[in-house]
């Protein structure tokens, strides 16, 4: 996927992560965007690494992967910033 793709990707998983866990976040729609691009960086390269699939595309088990990676990010971001 190309530049543009994987930042509408990470801002819909980014936004869907947000929906899931909503609460108070120190930060923006930048912040939403960065957590859901790095998120499905994150959740792909997890899934590859445990053998339970790959970020490949626009699919249905990508979009899982990617907000699943988002979550983490967002919870460890609250974290990290409550502290």
């Amino acid at each position: 996927m190309g530049i543009i793709a994987w930042i509408i990707f990470g801002l819909i998983a980014g936004a869907v992560a947000k929906l899931l866990m909503p609460g108070k976040d120190p930060g923006g729609i930048i912040v939403t965007i960065v957590i859901g691009i790095l998120g499905a960086v994150l959740g792909g390269f997890i899934s590859t690494a445990l053998g339970m699939g790959t970020v490949s595309g626009f699919n249905l088990g990508s979009f899982l992967i990617a907000i699943l990676g988002a979550i983490l990010l967002l919870w460890l971001y609250r974290v990290m910033k409550s502290r």
